[in-house]
């Protein structure tokens, strides 16, 4: 508290210095802090089309796993099949519901603060702060129609949308980058629509929504996650589950040249510099699962088996069906998840970068696709 009323004495003290117009204006600085422990929500996907989406709350400063934790802070359902979540400012979550075809936006506490009702089938999301960027696969926003799919442009004040570009089709991740989005278009529902698997990622410009160029990768179904180190992107393609294999696309956003590796990045994460990846490559040639794990240096382009540590790697070969891959940019503690039969409860486990485990495996709920990090701090 006193520290409190300190910081605020200090703004009112610039405030007048400015004001008078005399002498030096006093920039204050806000207290030291430091990160102490982290919480961790989890989007449990649930069942598609069974309307059981959860998200599992844990907390660092405890050590408490709470599940159904959005129902119970509101009361209500999180909705059919929660896609993604993210953390806009300090004060605003957002999460794409994909099958419910709502974005929630929840304090960090978890009590709801508003949605946006009008982007059905949404998939993934990037901020720059003042907006939310979503992708869509759907034909439909509002009163404007597309041919393939489209990205929404969201205004986080009203919670309106305010632009819309049509993409490719099934368009899935989605990035930001000196004013650009990067959009990966994916064809995913080529199986039962009359088109073909996509091979490109769109470049769009923020301001006015409108395509700049896509970029054509070679790569097919560029489905997954699109994690973001700098101005690198890891972009999964994963084939045709048949005769073309999946592969990794690495992507400069400066120049805008890539690079392809040949095995997937299915789950994908970063800690700034590197990229860590787990690559499910199913065929249905044999009915099978084969998992891949490779840290990627974007700098040399160039791939090492294995994840953070040798304890990291083999917990994760261990994993029934991985399903989540996450660093946190605060502790560089990295979390993943096993989804199990995908239609029981899962699990969490978390790891210190050097094979200490945060926590003992967590049972959450169905399907654990998505987690994020809050930090806990204390100020000096």
């Amino acid at each position: 508290m006193k520290k409190t009323l300190l910081f605020i004495t200090l703004l009112a003290l610039a405030a007048c210095s400015s004001e008078d117009g005399g002498g030096e204006t006093f920039e204050p600085q806000p207290p030291a802090q430091t990160v102490v422990s982290e919480n961790l929500i989890i989007c449990n996907e649930g069942n598609w089309q069974s309307d059981n989406g959860q998200l599992s709350y844990y907390d660092g400063n405890t050590g408490k796993m709470t599940n159904q934790w959005f129902r119970s802070k509101n009361g209500i359902k999180l909705g059919d099949t929660p896609n993604d979540i993210l953390h806009v400012n300090d004060t605003l979550i957002a999460i794409a519901v994909n099958w419910s075809n709502i974005i929630q936006y929840i304090h960090p506490d978890g009590t709801a603060c508003g949605a946006t009702e009008n982007v059905p089938n949404n998939r993934r999301m990037c901020t720059d702060g003042k907006h939310l960027y979503i992708t869509s696969y759907a034909h439909k926003c509002g009163d404007r129609t597309f041919t393939k799919g489209y990205v929404a442009k969201i205004d986080l004040k009203t919670k309106e949308v305010v632009g819309t570009c049509g993409t490719g089709w099934e368009p899935e991740g989605i990035r930001l980058y000196g004013g650009r989005l990067y959009v990966a278009n994916t064809g995913g529902y080529s199986f039962s629509e009359a088109h073909d698997y996509e091979t490109t990622v769109q470049v769009i410009d923020a301001a006015t929504m409108k395509t700049l160029r896509t970029i054509d990768t070679g790569c097919i179904n560029l489905y997954g996650e699109m994690s973001q180190a700098g101005k690198y992107l890891c972009i999964n393609s994963c084939g045709d589950y048949y005769d073309v294999r999946p592969k990794t696309v690495i992507l400069d956003c400066e120049t805008e040249r890539y690079h392809v590796f040949d095995f997937p990045c299915t789950y994908n994460t970063t800690d700034g510099k590197k990229f860590y990846t787990v690559g499910s490559e199913f065929s249905y040639n044999t009915y099978e699962y084969v998992y891949h794990l490779y840290t990627i240096d974007p700098e040399t382009m160039s791939a090492t088996y294995g994840i953070y540590n040798s304890t990291v790697t083999e917990k994760l070969k261990e994993l029934q069906s991985p399903y989540e891959l996450y660093i946190s940019p605060y502790t560089g503690n990295i979390y993943f998840t096993d989804a199990k039969s995908y239609a029981t409860a899962g699990f969490i486990y978390g790891y210190t970068s050097d094979g200490t485990e945060v926590f003992n495996p967590q049972k959450i709920y169905i399907n654990p696709a998505h987690i994020l990090a809050i930090p806990n701090y204390t100020y000096k």
